[in-house]
This record gives structure tokens, sequence and C-alpha cells, in this order.
């Protein structure tokens, strides 16, 4: 089990990352990405926090901390420097707050997002179909959401991004003890949003591909 899109109390969540870390590993998770909400005012503050929660926390977790952040509610235009930003800084995951039907995201966040190559478009809302196939081409993964409201899509955003070669990710966008997938939960979310077995199966492979291919934190 992977989540790569959750938050602590460094925003609207309540854990502090160790908790955090030590709730998921119990639950049997392989990794789990810290993503919580920035702009340009704190992400400064978060993503050296968070590479110390993982080099101080990995050792003694079976589950692996991935130091990340959600860009959120950011201008379009500022998304692709704050993604390079991000990276610079040393954030693993970079997400982008999609275009939710529950939120008033700012049009054309969610080709912004692609078109700077971030890691993760999450609950993206009425997707087009171009853009998940410049997300197909950019290799952008696009997000089934666990969260309630943000899920309310997930059915298109399969639909779409399947069509379009896009890959897809299952993640709880939790925020609290109660947020957290089981292993169960998260396969109930892609089949719910109409995904076969195997196309499940293949979510997986990609989200674990992605996973083994990032560097461990030293």
């Amino acid at each position: 089990m992977i989540d790569l899109h959750t938050h602590t109390f460094f925003s609207d969540g309540v854990l502090v990352p160790a908790e955090h870390l030590r709730r998921v590993e119990v639950l049997g998770y392989k990794a789990v990405a810290i993503t919580d909400h920035a702009d340009s005012s704190n992400m400064d503050f978060i993503i050296p926090r968070m590479i110390q929660a993982a080099r101080d926390l990995n050792p003694f977790s079976r589950t692996r901390l991935l130091p990340g952040i959600e860009l959120t509610h950011v201008p379009p235009a500022l998304i692709g420097p704050l993604t390079r930003k991000a990276r610079e800084l040393g954030a693993q995951v970079v997400v982008v707050h999609g275009e939710t039907i529950v939120e008033p995201v700012a049009g054309g966040t969610n080709m912004a997002a692609i078109e700077a190559g971030v890691d993760i478009l999450s609950h993206p809302g009425f997707l087009s179909e171009a853009e998940a196939l410049l997300a197909a081409k950019n290799g952008v993964f696009l997000e089934l959401s666990g969260r309630k409201g943000h899920s309310l899509t997930n059915g298109h955003v399969a639909k779409v991004a399947l069509r379009a070669g896009a890959r897809l990710v299952v993640n709880a966008d939790a925020h609290t003890p109660g947020d957290f997938l089981t292993a169960d939960m998260a396969r109930m979310v892609a089949l719910g949003a109409g995904l076969s077995e195997e196309e499940y199966a293949q979510l997986k492979a990609n989200m674990n591909s992605f996973v083994d291919g990032l560097p461990e934190i030293k």
C-alpha cells in the first residue's frame, strides 16, 4: 500500500509526522508522502522539515516517508516556477491541488500543473481530454481521491485518463487518522471509479515503480 497525498499539522492535518508515519506503518504501508498545503509563503519552511523528518524516522520504520508538497490554490502562472522551487528544495513528490468541483480552484490550474510536469495532479475535477493526453505525454499521475467531495468526479477522471493512456493513482488525501485508506478501501475507490482488477493492478505497479525510483533520503 502506497499513498502519495497526505497532510500533517504543518498545514491542515492533525498529526505530527512521527505519529502520521506510525499509523500507516501499522496499516502495512510501503510508503507515504507527506504533501502539506503550500504556496510561496511557506514552501521553504515545510519542505526542509519533511526532509528532516524522513531522515530521522525512516531508519526506524517499515514504511518509507517521502517528503513532498501540495501547491494549493496557486495562480496558474506561478505553478511552473513553484514546482521548480519545490524540487530545488528537495521535495520528492510535488502535487498540485487540482480543479476539484467542491472548491473555487482557478481555471487553468490543471493544465498549468501538467505543463509544469508535477508528479501528481490531485482531484482534477472535470478533467478534459486534452489535459489527460498531455498528462500521459508528460508522465503526470492523475488522482482518484478517497476524500469526500473530491471523490465525486473519480468516475469521470478514470474514464478520461484511461482513454488517454494517462497513469492513475489512488490517494486518501488524509488529514486525520480516520482518513487513511486500508488496502481494501483503496481497491474499492479504484473499482468504484470504474477500473477493472487488471487496471487496478497496473495502477499499483505504477505507484510502486515511482516510489522505487526515488532516492533514499540521506
